[in-house]
């Protein structure tokens, strides 16, 4: 090994304690998550507490799964994810192209509303969606919820794709406008796949939103039969109130398993999408 390589590589060990030391802190909870699933009742109050638990209690996730209605609570919240997700990209992506390519004071205005909507407190919409709902009669239905989170999501989603739009060169287009492409095979063929990198950040940011959201589904969603993940989880009580610490960690770290597979399964379309993308430009 030549010196320039030892340097080198003496250079680069603190760089790669560094980000050690960083995966373990944003792993840190998860572990201690994993740590507190698995201790009884005793050993969660104890004035010692203790990393490792000292004979692991797996009956707290038979409990969640059984007796708590973890499973149907997941698969309702899986459900609502995906559909809200398709829809904020089905209805998001040509309207930010319109945003992006057309301009006028019509464009404006809307841009300017979709960032004053952010700024909008939930409880001051929260009521008003409530009546509408009724009215409309998908008050407790999880296709109701489904319609609020796409109103909620898609500003957002709209400011950014409407970003990665305006990002693509319209020489592109015109490139292909002037061999012959129709417009509907200009987007499908050129713009699309230069916009895979912020569709898939646009999905992950709607369904991890979608996921996690507590507000909305405490509100619209009354029936046990029909509550999300995030509802359930915050029913982890005991008979006099009390938490259920090891269930409800239990709970919560199985509920962080869907999200991370899908973050995994889109993070790959991300890296093609970003690969494919200079290439082509």
């Amino acid at each position: 090994m030549t010196a320039g390589a030892r340097r080198r590589r003496l250079v680069r060990l603190p760089q790669y304690g560094a980000l050690v030391l960083y995966m373990l802190f944003l792993a840190f909870p998860l572990l201690w998550m994993l740590s507190t699933s698995l201790k009884s009742s005793s050993e969660l109050v104890s004035v010692t507490p203790s990393l490792l638990p000292s004979s692991p209690k797996w009956s707290n996730y038979s409990t969640v799964l059984r007796e708590q209605g973890l499973t149907r609570s997941a698969w309702n919240s899986l459900r609502v994810s995906l559909a809200s997700t398709v829809l904020v990209i089905l209805v998001g992506l040509p309207a930010a192209y319109a945003l992006a390519r057309f301009r006028s004071r019509l464009r404006t205005a809307a841009l300017g509303w979709i960032l004053v909507s952010q700024v909008f407190p939930l409880i001051l919409v929260v009521i008003p969606l409530f009546l509408l709902l009724k009215q409309l009669h998908l008050f407790n239905t999880l296709p109701g919820l489904v319609a609020v989170y796409l109103v909620w999501s898609l500003p957002f989603a709209l400011w950014m794709l409407q970003g990665y739009v305006a990002s693509v060169p319209v020489e592109l287009e015109e490139a292909a406008a002037i061999d012959g492409a129709g417009r509907l095979r200009t987007l499908s063929n050129v713009v699309l796949p230069l916009l895979l990198p912020g569709l898939v950040a646009t999905a992950m940011f709607t369904f991890i939103s979608a996921w996690n959201e507590f507000f909305f589904a405490l509100v619209l969603i009354q029936s046990p039969e029909r509550a999300t993940l995030s509802l359930t989880l915050a029913r982890f009580l005991g008979a006099e109130g009390q938490v259920q610490l090891g269930p409800l960690a239990a709970g919560s770290l199985l509920a962080t398993v869907p999200s991370l597979v899908f973050f995994a399964f889109l993070q790959r379309r991300l890296t093609s999408g970003l690969l494919a993308g200079a290439v082509k430009g």
